[in-house]
């Protein structure tokens, strides 16, 4: 299938290993789909530990005389980089949404913000500073540096199959690190071209390498190599577990950015109509397939009838269509398993006593499209209050008090993004510091930027992505000692 894209260089079907665009070794390919229809966009090599292991090599090579690069010259090379993705951003996001189904507008959304990352690191790259500590001892001086870890392996999912990859290319890049990539199978193209514009944008050969193919094969290779010195994940905390138990054989370092299952908080005293266009931005963005997502959303008892009228009424404002429609904002789930949970948690939902305001089937265009749907009197024996959907389903929960309502959103293993609206200043300091997540949203539903350390705590995963912050998971600290430096007599 030829995409309308200007430039077809962009789309590739092949992996990329050591600066070559290369086949599978066996010649073996998968078919990567459009969700919208399953039409076949196209195929990618089925790479395997074969590969992989050449990957890593290759990379493990080329970090060896990056990690030597000045600093500078890395920071030219990733600014390079940058322009390149956003001369390209409207093919960049073409090719998203054949892949991914999101509509164009929030797929060069996503482009923006992947480049945003490149651009940050770029400028860090030039700030990695060591310390110089007092010497315990006359002839003693104490520095501490920091250094690339070394190779490191990436994994990254199908809901922002650009600004995932972004995010771990452009922090490991900019400390002297090279990766091993390993994109979604939904989405490969996205990567792909993602190593093509960093080709043209001068960074060698070897440093970035991006496999597509069997997740167990080649994940199991990244996690048994002993030159990989790092692995970051973004994806579900199930297979986050498994990752970091392979990765305790070797000590790697990890990033791990897992499963969310966000509170949205309204209180009494809340800007209702801000509040209600915040609630419709965190839940139905990519149709409700973010790991941010607002997932469960607690509403004042005093306020519960007008804020749930209110959401519904504006849900229900939602077009959903295919992503190359300029009128859609919402557009298929990825997969017929997505589709399955989201019927799932709705039939569950009605089974406990929930009212369908909105939505609650299968939408008339079929597949795997699903009506953005609202859920009333949402109760904590749900699935929806227990399991992240990852889908247009909004339940709405009611609660009395402050101290209920903190317990209630706490009560998960999952701590990443949170979400509150009130206009008391004191509630704002409580609240925030009682929210058990890496993240909280004060009075907005949008939350990321480069300039923010982006990560979770409980089983939500460890480490964070963006701002000053994340330059550090790709570094190791050494502690040098300096002795023999007499005192003059």
């Amino acid at each position: 299938m030829k995409l309308e894209i200007k430039n077809q260089d962009l789309f590739i079907e092949k992996a990329y290993i050591n600066g070559q665009w290369v086949d599978a070794d066996d010649n073996s390919t998968l078919d990567v789909l459009n969700p919208v229809n399953q039409e076949i966009i196209g195929h990618v090599p089925n790479c395997g530990a074969v590969e992989t292991n050449a990957a890593i090599n290759a990379a493990s090579v080329a970090q060896k005389k990056w990690k030597q690069t000045p600093a500078k010259e890395k920071a030219s090379i990733l600014r390079n980089f940058y322009d390149l993705i956003c001369s390209n951003q409207d093919d960049l996001a073409r090719i998203l949404t054949y892949e991914q189904g999101k509509p164009l507008a929030e797929a060069a959304g996503e482009i923006a913000y992947s480049a945003s990352f490149i651009e940050w690191f770029a400028e860090e790259a030039k700030r990695i500073y060591g310390d110089v500590i007092p010497g315990h001892l006359h002839d003693r001086r104490t520095l501490v540096i920091k250094q690339p870890v070394g190779v490191v392996a990436s994994i990254t999912p199908w809901n922002f199959p650009s600004a995932m990859l972004a995010r771990k290319v452009a922090p490991a890049l900019a400390t002297g690190c090279s990766l091993v990539c390993k994109p979604a199978k939904q989405t490969p193209f996205s990567a792909l071209a993602l190593a093509y514009l960093a080709e043209q944008a001068g960074l060698p050969k070897g440093l970035l390498n991006v496999l597509t193919g069997n997740a167990q094969s080649i994940g199991k290779a990244l996690t048994d190599s002993e030159l990989v010195r790092k692995l970051t994940f973004t994806g579900s905390t199930e297979i986050g577990k498994i990752l970091l138990k392979e990765c305790a054989k070797t000590v790697k370092r990890v990033s791990m950015e897992l499963g969310g299952h966000a509170p949205f908080i309204v209180f009494e005293d809340a800007d209702i109509e801000a509040a209600i266009a915040g609630a419709i931005a965190a839940k139905y963005r990519n149709t409700g397939q973010t790991c941010v997502c607002a997932n469960r959303i607690y509403v004042h008892q005093d306020i519960y009838e007008k804020f749930s009228e209110g959401f519904a009424r504006e849900a229900g404002k939602l077009q959903t269509g295919q992503g190359f429609d300029p009128s859609a904002d919402q557009g298929p789930l990825i997969d017929e398993a997505a589709l399955a949970k989201v019927e799932e948690h709705v039939a569950d939902a009605k089974n406990h006593g929930g009212e369908v305001m909105l939505g609650g089937n299968p939408h008339k265009l079929g597949g795997l499209f699903y009506e953005p749907t609202v859920i009333k009197n949402a109760n904590d024996k749900m699935l929806l209050a227990h399991e992240e959907t990852f889908g247009p389903v909004a339940p709405l929960f009611s609660f009395s008090t402050e101290e209920e309502v903190i317990a209630r959103a706490n009560n998960t293993p999952f701590g990443l993004a949170s979400y509150f609206y009130t206009s008391d200043l004191a509630k704002s300091w409580r609240v925030s510091e009682q929210l058990e997540y890496g993240i909280v949203g004060l009075n907005t539903g949008i939350i990321s930027t480069e300039m923010a350390p982006f990560g979770g705590i409980k089983e939500s995963g460890m480490g964070r992505e963006g701002s000053k912050y994340g330059i550090d998971d790709y570094l190791e600290i050494k502690y040098v000692s300096l002795a023999g430096i007499e005192e003059p007599l």
